[in-house]
């Protein structure tokens, strides 16, 4: 798997499961329905409207994988990282540092790794893991998580 797309699960991976616990709770009694007796099942298809409302943002996500299963998923970029820096012991500058962004998502943040998502990326510049490439290396993916169901601030994308 590339870096960017390590990254991407990483941050998908640390998101709150809502979503897809929604989903299987809304797809097990439709499966229980198939597989069991009709009485059990009728008992238990009162159950799954009640699952869908938590959330809105959870909802498109859902309705999204539930009818194909490959539509993107929607993730709180910033959320999810800021939680883990709150329970990282070290101070992670990850709104403005990929070493720091990469170590909350428990990746190898080392200068060869960086290099290979600086290709990955098309960054044209000197691969010296000079503050110039970090920073484009941290803009750019942030960029590219918006691109790919992640819910980035403006701030994060330049």
């Amino acid at each position: 798997m590339s870096i960017f797309g390590n990254i991407v699960s990483a941050l998908f991976h640390h998101a709150p499961a809502a979503a897809p616990e929604q989903t299987a709770a809304a797809d097990a009694p439709a499966s229980a329905a198939t597989t069991s007796d009709p009485a059990p099942a009728g008992d238990g298809a009162a159950t799954p409207p009640a699952g869908g409302a938590p959330s809105a943002a959870a909802a498109p996500a859902s309705a999204g994988t539930a009818s194909g299963g490959s539509a993107p998923q929607t993730v709180d970029a910033k959320a999810v990282l800021a939680g883990l820096a709150a329970k990282n012991p070290q101070k992670l500058d990850w709104q403005h540092s990929i070493v720091d962004m990469m170590k909350l998502l428990g990746l190898d943040s080392s200068l060869s790794n960086r290099k290979e998502l600086a290709q990955e990326l098309g960054y044209t510049g000197e691969m010296d893991g000079s503050a110039a490439m970090n920073t484009w290396l941290h803009g750019e993916v942030m960029k590219k998580l918006s691109e790919n169901g992640g819910q980035v601030p403006a701030s994060l994308k330049a």
